[in-house]
């Protein structure tokens, strides 16, 4: 594993940025196909990127800032703050700044935001199948020791070598490409707004707390009682998730599809 794909001189490229921005061109080009089928223009979805990347960055790296402040930042450069090229996002902060970047996107833009997230829906779950292989390049979000057959170890100087560790950034990434491929077939079956999206909310709520019984990157000051961080944002999501499609449920009226391919 060499977290590092290419060089120009002195710059290096990661490969974690390189699946991150290759899972980010995927799913806004998904998404815009996918929206023509109830009339949404790929014009849209594609002026929407740029509010989602810069919403995605800040929510991420908010997250983890905060969340690793006294193991990473405390008493340190604030510049180091910025320095995201070799990881250090948390996917739970980027998505709750991409829903609000969208949110401020549809209010200013007057775009239907319940076609926007259902159309988004499947696709958020394909480029973070692609996020976590740029996760299992750069050796962050390992899994604990294990002796399972599938089970993988990481070179010299990474935290857990030399033992052998669960791959939990394949298991999620498994898992998002099966998601994606639910929702994406749900996603012509919808019976309202907004359903797709809060069934994404709920599935990937609990995907990842599944994910994160395996997980063994956490610090023990991290767990909340038998909770880990991405677990105690997870009981929020998926709350939310339940919510929103009980409200959309009674309140929306159906969506039928429209005759275009």
């Amino acid at each position: 594993m060499d977290p590092v794909a290419f060089s120009f001189g002195a710059f290096d490229i990661h490969w974690y940025g390189v699946f991150v921005a290759v899972g980010f061109l995927v799913g806004l080009w998904t998404a815009g196909r996918r929206g023509l089928i109830y009339g949404l223009s790929p014009e849209k979805t594609a002026d929407l990127g740029p509010w989602i990347i810069i919403g995605a960055l800040i929510g991420a790296r908010s997250l983890y800032v905060f969340t690793y402040w006294e193991d990473d930042f405390a008493g340190k450069s604030l510049l180091n703050i910025f320095k995201i090229r070799q990881g250090g996002l948390v996917f739970y902060g980027g998505f709750i700044g991409a829903v609000l970047s969208t949110v401020l996107y549809t209010r200013l833009k007057k775009v239907p935001l319940w076609q926007i997230a259902d159309a988004f829906a499947p696709s958020i779950a394909l480029g973070h199948a692609f996020g976590r292989i740029g996760c299992l390049m750069t050796g962050c979000c390992y899994g604990k020791v294990c002796s399972l057959p599938w089970a993988i170890s990481f070179p010299t100087g990474h935290v857990s070598h030399p033992h052998n560790v669960h791959p939990t950034q394949i298991y999620e990434s498994s898992l998002n490409l099966g998601l994606y491929l639910a929702l994406a077939y749900f996603y012509r079956r919808k019976r309202f707004e907004g359903q797709v999206f809060a069934v994404y909310l709920m599935s990937y709520a609990l995907l990842r707390a599944f994910v994160e019984l395996f997980r063994g990157d956490y610090a023990d000051q991290k767990i909340t009682g038998l909770l880990t961080p991405g677990q105690q944002v997870g009981i929020a999501i998926f709350l939310a998730g339940a919510l929103l499609y009980f409200i959309r449920a009674k309140t929306s009226k159906p969506s039928p599809a429209s005759e275009k391919p």
